[in-house]
């Protein structure tokens, strides 16, 4: 969680794209919104500014995360339109009347992309959306790379098999935004910092010195591996078949 302080949207995508992409959903003005695996919800809270009317609810099962997001709420002026419940994404009841379903860089915690989607099936509702971030293989993965990430080349596909697998898991993407350059370095370089900096402003902690280790681990397997590598879209997505 130090790690994503700087850039609380924990996926390489700048705050600019998260609107448009937000926008580009064209949800209704009183819109649903649910979040799976919100982390401190920074997408729910962008999107509660781009739909001032919407109502969102965020599920994760990290409490001090989820403290943040209700602080950051708050401070926005956004409380009130905005719920969090602690509890496993899983587990959480279906219920297909939301008009966007988030999922953004955390398809692991369902099992994989297929998982995912499959889960969003049953909180969307007909003809909602579905955004979900997820990562790729920009080029063919070598040793480093696969180092960097702890991956198996078979952990992605390239971005033309991940449009398959979400076709044939039975959703149509009406939009994508595939990150920039700049996009990762500042995700990147902004997780690295951030845990630095905590590392440095705290140096009686007992975790100092392991968070300090895992800054150093994390930014060699990506300079020295992955950058460049490793790809991430973003996809808008409607239910191609119904539940």
């Amino acid at each position: 969680m130090i790690a994503h302080t700087a850039h609380p949207l924990a996926a390489p995508v700048s705050e600019a794209t998260a609107v448009r992409l937000l926008r580009r959903a064209a949800c209704p003005p009183d819109a649903r919104l649910l979040d799976l695996g919100c982390g401190e919800a920074a997408w729910l809270l962008a999107a509660l500014e781009a739909y001032p009317r919407a109502s969102a609810l965020g599920i994760d099962n990290s409490a001090p995360a989820l403290e943040r997001a209700r602080k950051a709420a708050e401070k926005r002026g956004l409380s009130d339109r905005l719920a969090l419940r602690q509890t496993d994404a899983k587990r959480f009841p279906a219920d297909p009347f939301h008009d966007l379903v988030l999922c953004v860089g955390s398809t692991h915690a369902f099992g994989g992309l297929v998982g995912t989607l499959d889960i969003l099936r049953g909180h969307v509702r007909s003809g909602g959306i579905a955004l979900v971030g997820e990562g790729f293989w920009a080029r063919p993965p070598d040793e480093a790379a696969l180092r960097g990430l702890s991956a198996a080349a078979e952990d992605y596909t390239d971005l033309a098999g991940l449009v398959e697998t979400v076709e044939t898991a039975g959703w149509s993407p009406i939009y994508a935004h595939v990150s920039e350059d700049g996009e990762w370095d500042d995700y990147e370089w902004s997780w690295v910092g951030s845990l630095t900096l905590w590392a440095l402003d705290n140096p009686a902690h007992p975790d100092t010195r392991d968070a300090l280790a895992a800054a150093r681990e994390h930014r060699a397997g990506w300079l020295g591996g992955y950058r460049g590598t490793l790809g991430f879209a973003c996809l808008l997505l409607r239910p191609t078949r119904p539940r």
